[in-house]
């Protein structure tokens, strides 16, 4: 009886050992290979994103496709890799960008960017500067914050290569009043340039 009684709390024991392996398996290959949660830290996206928001990224998409204009990524920071970044992609390989007076043109077409507020400008910076046209060189994307006064981006260290992009943002889980699927807010602006 005593022998039987072991059997059975040592089959539970087992059952649960392996829900725990299958269960870590499946979060394991979701997190390497087909998305990641990522933190909201800071004002660079505001208001598209809020400090604290917690983010999914979909790590296969552009596996199969090129980032597009408008396309919200998180990519590894070009001063710390230790670091991901929350940008909008504003324009792709053999786009010629352009700075001037507060707004943005990307092949000579200004961006009416109907998801930044009125009070939004865009200046340059040491890379991106000011009236200066510059060419996004192959394999690479100039990506930029929507909140322009408060953004570390590719204005002021260049473009972002594709190895150094995780993916795109495509899911809000926190906070639960914003939770839902996330379209890259303003997307319409960019398909004329397409």
């Amino acid at each position: 009886m005593f022998l039987r009684l072991l059997q059975r709390v040592g089959s539970f024991f087992m059952d649960i050992i392996e829900v725990f392996v299958i269960s870590m398996s499946i979060f394991i290959v979701v997190y390497l290979f087909l998305m990641q949660p990522h933190q909201v830290k800071g004002n660079s996206m505001f208001p598209t994103y809020h400090d604290g928001e917690y983010l999914m990224t979909d790590k296969v998409t552009y596996k199969f496709r090129e980032p597009k204009r408008g396309d919200i990524v998180v990519f590894k920071a070009p001063v710390n890799e230790d670091f991901d970044f929350i940008k909008r992609v504003i324009a792709v390989p053999g786009d010629k960008i352009l700075i001037k007076d507060g707004e943005v043109y990307v092949n000579g077409e200004m961006l009416n960017e109907v998801y930044l507020p009125d009070e939004y400008d865009t200046r340059g910076g040491r890379f991106l500067r000011e009236g200066v046209e510059a060419d996004v060189p192959e394999g690479t994307y100039i990506c930029i914050g929507d909140n322009r006064g408060h953004s570390s981006d590719s204005r002021e260290w260049g473009p972002v290569p594709m190895e150094n992009i995780v993916g795109r943002v495509f899911f809000r889980y926190w906070p639960f009043n914003r939770f839902g699927l996330v379209g890259n807010d303003g997307w319409e602006v960019f398909t004329a340039l397409d």
